[in-house]
């Protein structure tokens, strides 16, 4: 795919990028695609997959009690716990407001380590990188941030997103659905939304404007970025995932850079099934 080189005329000292289609196909990739990167907020996706084995495994429910009085388990996947961004103190009532959190995260692997009696690091390994065959993925610090991994790696990751063999393909649903709709909320980076649309521990486009994904994609996106310049969406509409890990901080360079190169992607996916 000639979208992926643009990638080249980013700002960032070393960059990586691919595409996969629903069907478990790459489309294309560019740059070095073995090389590992800090993943920072990409972390959440994995973790929250790990939750939905768990859960699906029956070591946890979606609606039990976890986190601060009143919240559960979804409601942390969901950023509708009410705990703060990154102190374990609450900030709102549970289901009020979409309170993007990584100290909920943080709650949620200790809920998730104490139910299964794994360390959250070592449940994620055997729940989703090894059976994905994600051997160049370790988490190693918070479940919400502290993820390293390739751009190989994460299209095996997306390509299981899209055609689930983990999971039910029900739950992969529900993860891309909206959680307490309405919700307004600040999006980092983006600012305020009205709503601001999450699933299960997956970003979800909507009408969101500004946003991190392109002006072609479509409402049903869904995803996550990291503060480290890294990104993953999957569009449902265009049948296909992409992947993209820098090593420069997310920043304005980012905010400009990120939509247009979206939105080439899926004007070559568009061609290429026409």
């Amino acid at each position: 795919m000639q979208s992926l080189a643009m990638i080249d005329n980013w700002p960032v000292p070393n960059a990586a990028a691919a595409v996969v289609r629903a069907d478990g196909t790459v489309a294309g990739a560019h740059g070095p695609t073995g090389r590992p990167f800090p993943l920072a907020s990409v972390t959440k996706p994995l973790a929250a997959y790990a939750v939905l084995v768990a859960y699906e495994e029956g070591a946890v429910e979606l609606d039990e009690p976890a986190g601060p009085e009143g919240s559960t388990v979804r409601h942390l996947l969901a950023h509708t716990s009410g705990l703060a961004f990154d102190e374990h103190r609450r900030q709102a009532e549970p289901g009020t407001r979409r309170v993007y959190s990584n100290a909920g995260f943080e709650v949620l692997a200790d809920h998730v380590a104490k139910a299964t009696d794994i360390p959250f690091p070592e449940y994620l390994r055997q729940a989703v990188l090894e059976p994905l065959g994600m051997r160049a993925t370790a988490l190693d610090g918070s479940a919400a941030k502290d993820a390293v991994s390739t751009v190989d790696d994460l299209v095996r990751f997306a390509a299981e997103v899209q055609a689930p063999r983990l999971l039910d393909a029900r739950t992969v649903l529900a993860a891309m659905s909206v959680v307490h709709p309405g919700l307004t909320g600040i999006l980092p980076g983006y600012g305020h939304q009205r709503p601001n649309d999450w699933g299960l521990g997956f970003e979800i486009r909507d009408g969101k404007s500004p946003h991190w994904t392109g002006s072609a994609s479509s409402p049903r996106t869904f995803g996550h970025f990291g503060q480290s310049g890294t990104f993953l969406w999957i569009d449902p509409d265009a049948g296909a995932a992409a992947v993209a890990l820098t090593d420069r901080d997310f920043g304005p360079w980012a905010v400009e850079a990120w939509p247009a190169f979206t939105d080439a992607v899926l004007a070559e996916l568009g061609g290429a099934a026409a």
